[in-house]
């Protein structure tokens, strides 16, 4: 997959030196992957918050062949958990949660010694809650927090491991933090995103949206699967059985954030201030966690941290939901930033992410 990358860079001519990055050139690699099907979306690079490349490429919706625009708005998938963290780190300066407060002291879950600053670096070691609602759950009925904490509780897997000791990505982690922010807070948590960050920062096409929402919003991205028997593209919202975004359509706190490329700049930006909260609360996001056998995990709250930061501060998160990519990756001390949203999973999203990374940090 990797030389597949070099071999189109090779033959785009991409160069890019230290002062200026090609454009012209990474808009030809993904303009030729773009008209052989290979990549649908919006590919934005900034630098201290101007935009110095921004373009839509592919169809907002297949069988319409309906053409992406800028405007259009993605599903964020994880890339969500950001926010979350967020309104957990605006709740502890208010003083109304402590990162070390036991799970049990807000929600009632069979699993003990589980602190919040655990949720949020995904070392619980809580089981997968999705697994639990696919096997049980009636997928004619859309799901919500209150109903996956009742189904861990009936049903109880067993935890992976004893909580601060390994690091393992958890979803159920993120429904537990949006739980415990209501719960800290007295506010709903959709209320909560949209009052205390999207408002405030002018996110003015960003929200939590219902199914129906998100339905009723002609500039929606469709997300889409490639079905090699019938050589199309085919909607993943086709498949409901087989799509958690449906039947776990009302959760909140690990996905469903719906935004757009410039929405999230705005969110980027903003993380350089102290309009949501302070540099040294922001601090401890981007800070590893350290583990009870004194290794670290390189995961923050709501941020993965390379290990190796040869090239100075760098931060991302990674979503994918059926039919969805997406990546936003901040380049703190070069003050640029790179979002990617991709609408029809292509297999040749981590390769763009890899090119154009590469050329932002020569």
């Amino acid at each position: 997959m990797k030389l597949y990358a070099f071999i189109f860079l090779f033959i785009a001519g991409i160069t890019a030196t230290a002062q200026k990055i090609n454009y012209k050139g990474i808009d030809s690699l993904i303009g030729s992957l773009s008209n052989k099907d290979l990549f649908s979306g919006i590919v934005l690079i900034a630098e201290n918050g101007h935009i110095h490349y921004e373009k839509a490429f592919g169809y907002r919706e297949f069988d319409k062949q309906l053409s992406l625009q800028k405007t259009d708005l993605f599903e964020m998938a994880s890339v969500s958990k950001q926010f979350t963290a967020m309104i957990i780190m605006m709740l502890k300066e208010k003083g109304l949660l402590q990162y070390d407060d036991l799970v049990e002291k807000y929600l009632s879950i069979p699993y003990k010694g589980i602190t919040i600053r655990n949720l949020l670096t995904h070392t619980s070691g809580l089981p997968d809650y999705q697994a639990i609602m696919d096997e049980h759950w009636d997928k004619s009925k859309v799901a919500g927090n209150d109903d996956i904490l009742a189904y861990l509780n009936q049903y109880h897997p067993p935890a992976l491991f004893e909580p601060g000791t390994q690091y393992a990505y958890s979803n159920t982690g993120y429904v537990l933090l949006a739980s415990i922010a209501e719960k800290a807070s007295g506010t709903d948590f959709i209320n909560l995103c949209r009052e205390k960050i999207f408002r405030k920062l002018k996110m003015n096409h960003t929200d939590i949206r219902s199914l129906s929402e998100k339905a009723a919003i002609t500039h929606f991205a469709i997300g889409h699967i490639y079905i090699p028997e019938k050589n199309t593209f085919i909607r993943a919202d086709s498949f409901p059985s087989s799509n958690y975004t449906i039947w776990l359509g009302n959760r909140k706190g690990p996905g469903r954030i719906s935004s757009t490329a410039e929405d999230l700049l705005k969110w980027d930006q903003a993380l350089y201030t102290e309009k949501l909260i302070s540099q040294q609360t922001l601090a401890e996001a981007f800070s590893p966690m350290k583990l009870k056998n004194g290794t670290v995990s390189n995961y923050g709250f709501g941020w993965v941290l390379p290990a190796t930061q040869t090239n100075g501060k760098i931060v991302y998160h990674t979503g994918d939901n059926p039919g969805y990519k997406t990546e936003i990756i901040r380049f703190i001390d070069k003050k640029k930033t790179l979002i990617v949203l991709c609408n029809n999973a292509s297999s040749q999203f981590e390769n763009i992410i890899q090119t154009i990374q590469s050329h932002i940090l020569q």
